[in-house]
């Protein structure tokens, strides 16, 4: 017996020094892409860990709400430094230490002319070089799910583009524009990199232009992927109810360990004139293990807004035919109730069909939340403010709109923006600002509001993307009803202890809107919105 527990325990020890030495494995562009793809992936709080900030154009006397300056709005051609060269100049526009990863690029001009330059792990030289300020001519060829062009693009002028294309770096990244001449220096440039630092040792497979062709079939994949999700496997959980003015039904899932992969939802009213108003009146909850997460209409749940209109994107879908497809993992240790309530004037007819599987809870596992909040008239600045006044301290200054401040600790995956713009002109000119953890300064700083959404030149007209979309746009003038909504999926942004994201409210003329935020995220138990 003696010589069983010392075999038992030789053997105990050989396993915890296997797995001590055992290095975690690299980051690697395949790895990265395979993340873009696994719905899963999100519901877990990432590991290794990494923070998510963003280096943009944003008007550099923008410093502090309680110094002049805060809702200044000349983003245009702002660089972290000039570096001067022997026959020219280069502008900084990410300057940033590895581990890490680049995983959204956002730029938009009206001169492309120049040169952009990537400088990995402090290399002298340029690794990858565009000669223009557009990534559609950087050679990547990562398709329309991955490389978008915005809706105003022009291949030889106005407009720009996204990148989701993950560019990893070991050591450091920087990325410079060349300006093409004195003329070219006074036409406005604008960009936002968002990457991810992971903490020191962490092995990361750094891009070279080869990869693109070691991964091309990784990255035509996932690109279709992300245009085409696949439908995911598990029990059906159906019901066909009609609901009364005022009545609401719940529906529980399947007990036990287990996560709602996809949630589809068809709504009809016998009430002709409220067809639109049903996406609003008909009231989506969720509780997971006897915490309510998830309270919103249906419409701003999908990311539609007001109206229903269609929607497609990687996480969610609503069909021109008024079928929602909710594509969040939602998952839960014991318990899991599904309730619709129909808060309209007329009869509603709810199809519901949630897939259900087995789902392997673990210290890293998180629950979906949805936080909505609606409110009328906000005052939205014309946006010429006098910078010379502190704004915290003047009544007549712009106002931040917070969208959500949350409390605990999870990941944020985006948000929907539904507006009714009471003014004649463009509504949003203010900047995206987003908090971690009680920051002073914000990790994300943008530079518009359609610029958040992944597009850029307002007033903006109807696009789908797998991250991004405008799905209502009433009048080219913006006046009316508007949506926005982007998710986020590598570009997710962790917090461990709180989380807040405002939009600055400034405008062309100044006015007000009616708006509905619904912020998206994953949180631990004890997290809350409230």
């Amino acid at each position: 017996m003696k010589k069983l527990v010392i075999l038992l325990s030789l053997l105990l020890c050989t396993c915890i020094i296997c797995s001590a030495q055992t290095p975690p494995p690299t980051i690697t562009m395949g790895s990265l892409l395979q993340e873009m793809t696994d719905a899963e992936t999100v519901t877990r709080y990432p590991s290794p860990a990494y923070t998510l900030k963003q280096a943009s154009s944003y008007d550099r006397k923008s410093v502090s709400p309680d110094q002049p300056g805060w809702f200044a709005n000349g983003d245009a051609n702002q660089f972290i430094r000039e570096e001067k060269k022997a026959a020219h100049s280069e502008f900084v526009l990410l300057d940033a230490d590895g581990p890490g990863v680049i995983v959204r690029f956002w730029l938009t001009t009206l001169a492309k002319k120049g040169i952009m330059r990537f400088y990995f792990n402090h290399e002298p030289t340029p690794s990858l070089q565009i000669p223009a300020f557009d990534l559609m001519k950087g050679g990547f060829n990562a398709g329309q799910g991955l490389l978008i062009p915005h809706s105003s693009y022009e291949p030889e002028g106005k407009g720009g583009n996204t990148l989701y294309l993950p560019l990893p770096y070991q050591q450091h990244c920087k990325i410079t524009w060349q300006f093409a001449d004195s003329a070219n220096r006074k036409t406005p440039h604008y960009y936002q990199v968002n990457y991810r630092t992971y903490a020191p040792g962490t092995k990361v497979e750094t891009f070279t232009p080869a990869l693109l062709q070691q991964y091309k079939t990784a990255i035509d994949k996932t690109s279709t992927l992300l245009l085409h999700p696949a439908a995911p496997e598990g029990k059906s959980v159906s019901q066909r109810v009609q609901l009364a003015p005022g009545d609401s039904i719940a529906i529980p899932m399947p007990a036990g360990a287990a996560a709602i992969r996809q949630l589809q939802l068809s709504l009809a009213t016998n009430n002709e004139a409220g067809k639109e108003q049903v996406w609003q009146s008909t009231i989506l909850g969720l509780q997971f293990d006897g915490q309510q997460t998830v309270l919103c209409p249906a419409g701003d749940f999908i990311g539609s807004g007001y109206g229903g209109k269609p929607i497609t994107s990687w996480y969610r879908e609503l069909t021109a035919s008024g079928t929602l497809t909710s594509r969040w993992v939602m998952p839960y240790q014991h318990t899991a109730t599904l309730t619709v309530k129909n808060n309209g004037t007329g009869t509603l007819t709810v199809q519901l069909q949630a897939i259900v599987s087995a789902y392997t809870w673990n210290n890293r596992a998180m629950y979906f939340h949805a936080a909505y909040k609606f409110e009328q008239n906000i005052k939205d600045a014309k946006w010429d403010y006098d910078l010379t006044k502190v704004a915290k301290q003047d009544t007549a200054a712009p106002i931040d709109w917070n969208f959500a401040t949350i409390r605990g600790k999870g990941v944020y995956l985006g948000n929907t923006l539904s507006v009714n713009n009471h003014m004649k002109s463009w509504y949003g000119e203010g900047d995206a600002k987003a908090y971690v953890d009680n920051e002073a300064f914000p990790s994300e700083f943008g530079t518009g509001l359609e610029d958040y959404y992944n597009t850029s030149w307002a007033p903006v007209v109807l696009y789908q993307t797998p991250f991004a979309n405008a799905p209502r746009a009433d009048q080219p003038s913006s006046t009316g009803y508007n949506t926005f909504t982007r998710t986020r999926i590598l570009d997710a942004i962790p917090f461990t202890n709180a989380f807040s994201f405002d939009m600055e409210m400034l405008s062309w003329d100044g006015g007000t809107i009616d708006a509905a935020a619904t912020t998206y995220w994953y949180g631990f138990t004890g997290s809350t919105d409230k």
